[in-house]
């Protein structure tokens, strides 16, 4: 088979934004050859700000207001990297970000938003941002429990524009339909704004319009009121009134966030970024922005969503022109647009210019604009889009007859930009490198040797290093051995040199970050290069013999414990297909990412008899080879099994892995009644698991305080989910109930 034609160009996208999703979905239909396209995004579901009032409304559910950007990455053939972005590096054309390594870009496109505007004294420590909006959320589920809850008894909202009204209907209605009638009734809402009416920005038949909405409601509206200070009391007003309050809701201009000024690039007076025509930076034309972030000189418009929607097509152009080292196309935005505001019902106001009508079909014109809206990056057509450079020529073609190996330059200047630490018991490794390291064993211990690899299944090469370190060192910790030691094998995608050297340092620093934290080294290893990105680890590690733990010892009457929940591998399937929440999947990523030392020593403390960790074979599978080589049966209670959340409905929706036909066979060992045996739960136990939990034999007495110990190693999974049977020959068997 032909590979593939190298990366040569890395275009970062840095935010999830309107106009971003619209550029995905472009390149996802015509992707450019040889480029490999990144989004980083502080948020892995975006919020459509046109349906965001809807949801807060109760109108929507969370998947009908937000689009999951994991899906539309893998339909671009994009890069999914969910980190929050805190600066630049413009001369190197380096993304920077708090919590892992610099990420490398040739073109740069900006759509992150904006951050709040809360410079007003007391604003920043007493009242609720609404932006950045994909917060939010969580800021108004906790207003809205303490409101159930009888602690918030008037809430205020500063901002008369279109966002403050909308957000202040919404919540009102969301409210009045929770509470009872007299807490309803005794709600008080306030809407405070600088200017001399609501909706400033719009004509006047939109503003009596909506200020007839807001008397209906029963809504006090307090026009010229400039917020001058929050505390914890309420707000003070420039002309000296004070507003007594319980929450307050901040929904004024939103401010530019610090990094792009910080990094050199040209912005305004409030720090947006300064972009011409075709939306490329007036200071670094490698650099793109769209959006709430960017200030388009020659067409300067509000930040409206409006906007940054009708941004996307011409910056996908023209990001697609830049590749193409070809001129840009300039575009300039409408002076006038539809604006339809909702009133918390359903029911709202159009308005356009000085045209305005309301009513409930304005409503339902709305929610048919905003579903279309959203359907267009939800339901992708039922395409693979190639990835980066399949039309690779014969000058692509790479030998294999040198094994494959990277240049000694790349690998070496990866490996010196990460300075991986040495223990004192390593003799001959990385700071001095020769054919093979050379470790001294400590006296009186036997070395434990575990060796695992695999192709990435996640699109961020530091995430996956993480876990795929993780996977690796379960071995090491289901012995009780202590890991000292990694060999590393890599295979990386085919790219200019540059590019692999990047991606290797990507994946390194991610595995040594696990490695570090475990005080496991890393001496050696071998990189080559493939189709797609693959890692793996031999660890090596020690032990007193005496203390190891193996599968066989369990006993009748031990409690198994399991220390983690099911189900990674339908969420890594569901995630090829495009078919898992992101949400879902990322919270297992974390959790799979987090090494199980401390787990591991938990289980030795507290007495266990036998000891191995969940991976390909399922649970079923590990739990079928524990009980065989001890001896003994199990009952397993099928309800108390925890599963990572979203795993349950994928498998009742029939997404499986591929090994789990395999591990399915192992039901011949298994004693479970028909109706259970059709359950998507009883279907998890057969998923097969990357960096799995561990999997114990506990003495019965002191399982209750081994999973309370467990939880508080933050192993918040951990539960007992069955116990052992006898050792006759009839009772050798697990039986699932």
């Amino acid at each position: 088979m032909q590979p593939r034609a190298p990366i040569t160009r890395d275009l970062v996208l840095i935010g999830g934004g309107h106009a971003h999703i619209e550029v995905l979905r472009r390149f996802g239909m015509r992707p450019v050859p040889g480029v490999r396209v990144t989004l980083v995004s502080r948020e892995i579901h975006t919020p459509y700000s046109g349906m965001l009032p809807g949801y807060l409304a109760g109108h929507y559910r969370f998947d009908q207001a937000h689009i999951d950007l994991g899906p539309l990455a893998r339909y671009a053939g994009a890069r999914l990297i969910h980190a929050d972005v805190d600066g630049l590096d413009l001369l190197r054309g380096e993304v920077l970000c708090a919590t892992r390594p610099p990420l490398d870009f040739d073109l740069l496109s900006l759509d992150s938003g904006s951050s709040p505007g809360l410079a007003v004294p007391g604003a920043a420590a007493h009242a609720i941002p609404v932006k950045p909006v994909s917060q939010f959320v969580a800021r108004f589920e906790a207003l809205r429990a303490r409101v159930l809850a009888g602690e918030v008894r008037c809430i205020g909202v500063v901002g008369g524009g279109a966002g403050g009204v909308e957000l202040l209907m919404a919540l009102r209605h969301r409210l009045l339909g929770e509470l009872d009638a007299a807490a309803g009734a005794a709600l008080g809402l306030v809407l405070l704004t600088a200017g001399a009416s609501v909706l400033a920005t719009h004509g006047a038949r939109a503003q009596a319009l909506y200020r007839r909405a807001l008397a209906a409601a029963g809504i006090e509206v307090l026009t010229a009121a400039e917020v001058v200070e929050v505390d914890a009391g309420g707000v003070s007003v420039a002309d000296g009134r004070k507003v007594a309050l319980d929450a307050v809701l901040w929904v004024t201009d939103a401010a530019a966030p610090g990094w792009p000024r910080a990094a050199g690039l040209a912005v305004d007076a409030r720090g947006f970024v300064r972009v011409d025509a075709g939306l490329r930076s007036v200071s670094h034309p490698n650099v793109f922005a769209a959006g709430d972030i960017a200030a388009v000189e020659p067409h300067p418009r509000p930040k409206s969503g409006v906007f940054a929607v009708r941004q996307g097509p011409p910056l996908a152009a023209n990001l697609r022109r830049a590749l193409g080292n070809e001129p840009l196309v300039p575009f300039a935005p409408q002076r006038q647009f539809l604006s339809i505001i909702s009133t918390g019902g359903k029911h709202a106001v159009a308005a356009r210019g000085a045209f305005a009508v309301s009513g409930a079909w304005v409503w339902r014109w709305k929610d048919w604009i905003d579903r279309r809206f959203v359907e267009r990056y939800t339901e992708l057509p039922t395409m693979n889009a190639p990835s980066p450079g399949d039309e690779a020529s014969a000058d692509d073609m790479r030998c294999g007859g040198c094994g494959a190996k990277l240049g000694a330059d790349t690998l070496h200047g990866a490996l010196a930009a990460l300075a991986p630490q040495a223990g004192d018991d390593v003799a001959i490794g990385l700071a001095e490198p020769d054919d093979a390291a050379v470790v001294r064993p400590p006296p009186g211990e036997v070395a434990v040797l575990s060796t695992d690899h695999f192709r990435s299944f996640i699109d961020d090469p530091w995430l996956f290093g993480r876990i795929a370190a993780c996977h690796a060192l379960a071995d090491i910790y289901a012995m009780a051995a202590t890991p000292r030691h990694a060999l590393a094998t890599v295979t990386l995608p085919y790219a200019a040199p540059g590019k692999m050297s990047a991606d290797l340092k990507q994946v390194l620093a991610g595995a040594l970050g696990i490695f570090d934290q475990t005080g496991t080294s890393l001496i050696g290893g071998h990189t080559g290069e493939g189709a797609e990105l693959a890692l793996g680890f031999t660890v090596h590690g020690y032990a007193r013999e005496a203390d190891l733990l193996r599968k066989r010892g369990a006993v009748a009457g031990d409690a198994l414990i399991l220390t983690r929940a099911l189900g990674s591998g339908v969420l890594l399937a569901a995630a090829m297909r495009g078919q898992v929440r992101s949400r879902h999947l990322d919270a297992a990523l974390a959790t799979m990412a987090t090494p199980q030392g401390p787990l591991a020593r938990c289980l030795v403390e507290h007495g266990a008899h036998a000891l191995t960790d969940v991976s390909g074979f399922g649970l079923a599978g590990h739990l079928l080879e524990m009980l065989r080589a001890s001896g003994v049966g199990a009952e397993l209670t099928l309800d108390t099994v925890p599963l990572y959340a979203g795993a349950e409905a994928l498998a009742a929706a029939g997404v499986a892995s591929t090994l789990y036909t395999d591990n399915r066979a192992l039901e011949r060992d298994i004693d479970c009644a028909p109706d259970l045996a059709e359950r998507a739960r009883y279907a998890l136990l057969f998923d097969p698991q990357t960096a799995g939990g561990l999997l114990a034999a506990v003495p019965a007495a002191r399982a209750v305080d081994c999973v309370a110990a467990l939880i508080a190693a933050a192993a918040a999974d951990a539960c007992v989910i069955g116990y052992c049977t006898g050792t006759d020959p009839t009772q050798r068997r697990l039986r699932v109930c």
